[in-house]
């Protein structure tokens, strides 16, 4: 286990606000948006889902690390969060299958944290301030100094940012020999949902984000997945179109999070930043066509705006938060294509929305009742 020493550290806000913890991970600075995930499990595929990138995590559990670190439990190949912060960063670990400390593995991938915060204190600002950028510094103490480094840091409205976390070459995941293709596009996918198709006999060939729908379309798939990710949907005109144009071909179309929000903008329906986002493992959502209530994990900063969807005659809802009424979910009158804001994989979290993963396949077969 690496040597750690707990040297001091400094949490700055946009809005001025400090909080004085100690260093955790690599000694160093690090900037983005600060954010907040209410789950007691899975801070490893917290870390790793590339939906986090340029944010920086307050994990409202107690206790961080303290399970170790299993590297089959990813959901990509590095750590995409921009910086930590927690209450109680735990180098010792309990279990026998993690192979390194949360230390070790920070330090190994130059992740700069904080610890020993009130993140109680901090959630509920967070909460009544909304989200905004951050600056941790366990090398540089001036607050004046960090100010000025936190004034560069650009908003995440209007960040295009899922290029930056895609996959540069197309791969494929899967038997060749399974009776479904699909063709994926990668905006930050996330391992778990290749894994859902595999298990459901699916062949997926996963192509970076800015893959035209032509190219994509070469390869004969039967459906079209497009995936979770970073940044603001309104600017990535590029996926928009990609989109339109599976919807133009009347190809099966599934999309998650990011992915639903931009089959939102395909359909002239536009998207927002939230105030704080949806993070955790615990949101209750409404199938209003099936009338069913699923427990859902989430991730997402930005969201459709619902008064627009509510108007739109292209779309209908099939999904609602209860804790806002936030649209949950979509469907395209006329076309084979859907999509929710929330992540059906949830690695960790429930499994109450795995289904939609087999209406997928329904739909591809032409047997999807509604």
């Amino acid at each position: 286990m690496t040597n750690y020493t707990k040297l001091p550290a400094i949490l700055l806000l946009a809005d001025g606000t400090v909080y004085y913890g100690k260093a955790a991970g690599k000694i160093g600075t690090t900037t983005g948006e600060i954010c907040f995930n209410t789950g007691m499990t899975g801070y490893q595929e917290i870390f790793t889902d590339p939906s986090y990138f340029g944010q920086i995590m307050v994990t409202t559990n107690a206790h961080i690390g303290n399970y170790g670190i299993h590297r089959e439990e990813i959901e990509s190949d590095s750590i995409k969060i921009a910086g930590l912060v927690c209450k109680n960063y735990n180098i010792g670990f309990s279990r026998k299958e993690a192979s390194e400390s949360i230390q070790d593995y920070f330090q190994n991938e130059n992740i700069v944290g904080i610890s020993d915060i009130d993140t109680r204190a901090l959630v509920r600002h967070i909460r009544h301030k909304g989200a905004m950028n951050a600056i941790i510094s366990s090398e540089i103490t001036d607050l004046e100094e960090l100010k000025a480094k936190l004034a560069e840091v650009p908003s995440m409205d209007g960040l295009e940012l899922s290029s930056q976390v895609s996959t540069k070459e197309a791969y494929f995941y899967g038997s060749p020999d399974a009776t479904y293709k699909i063709a994926a596009l990668d905006l930050g996918i996330k391992k778990n949902i290749l894994r859902n198709f595999d298990d459901r006999d699916i062949y997926v060939q996963v192509f970076p984000a800015k893959t035209s729908f032509e190219e994509m379309d070469k390869w004969g798939a039967d459906g079209y997945f497009i995936s979770n990710g970073p940044g603001d949907p309104s600017a990535m005109p590029y996926a928009i179109e990609t989109v339109k144009q599976v919807l133009a071909a009347d190809k099966p179309l599934f999309g998650i999070c990011l992915g639903h929000q931009l089959l939102a903008e395909a359909n002239s329906i536009g998207t927002m930043k939230m105030f704080n986002g949806h993070r955790g493992l615990n949101h209750p959502v409404k199938n209003i066509i099936k009338d069913h209530c699923e427990v859902t994990s989430q991730n997402h900063g930005f969201g459709v705006v619902p008064e627009e969807v509510r108007s739109s005659d292209k779309v209908e809802i099939t999904h609602i938060n209860l804790n806002d009424q936030s649209i949950e979910g979509i469907r395209v009158k006329g076309k084979k294509a859907f999509s929710v804001q929330y992540h059906p994989e949830s690695s960790p979290g429930p499994h109450d929305s795995r289904y939609l993963f087999d209406d997928f396949i329904e739909m591809i077969k032409g047997e999807l009742a509604w």
